[in-house]
């Protein structure tokens, strides 16, 4: 597994979550990570990236309660997400766009290696 998702489970609304993402092999030299979600019957949806050198990018919807961050000496991501709310509820993808590539892009085609997903579910 190049990329493990960790961190989701039960909450209640208004809680919050951080949500980490550590990368092994090929995608430990990433440049541009990402985080993403899918939930029930939509597509999937772009949420934040960050690069090596930290420079960060968010989908307007949910720009404040996103939290993206990185530790290059542990190969991990992080995604802080506070105040959760019910339509938050999703499963939650971390990505790696190849080593080579240092644009940060919100279309999920462009990401090479995914985790296997962490499920958010927040009741009301």
């Amino acid at each position: 597994v190049q990329l493990q998702a960790s961190g989701g489970g039960l909450v209640q609304s208004g809680d919050s979550l951080r949500l980490s993402c550590t990368a092994s092999g090929r995608t430990a030299s990433a440049n541009v990570m990402g985080w993403f979600r899918r939930a029930p019957g939509k597509a999937r949806e772009f949420l934040a990236a960050i690069t090596r050198s930290n420079y960060t990018r968010y989908a307007d919807s949910n720009r404040g309660r996103y939290t993206i961050s990185r530790d290059n000496a542990k190969n991990t991501m992080y995604l802080q997400i506070n105040s959760l709310k019910p339509e938050d509820t999703a499963v939650y993808y971390c990505a790696a766009r190849a080593p080579s590539i240092t644009v940060v892009t919100t279309d999920w085609r462009q990401y090479r290696d995914w985790g296997q997903g962490t499920q958010v579910t927040v009741s009301s």
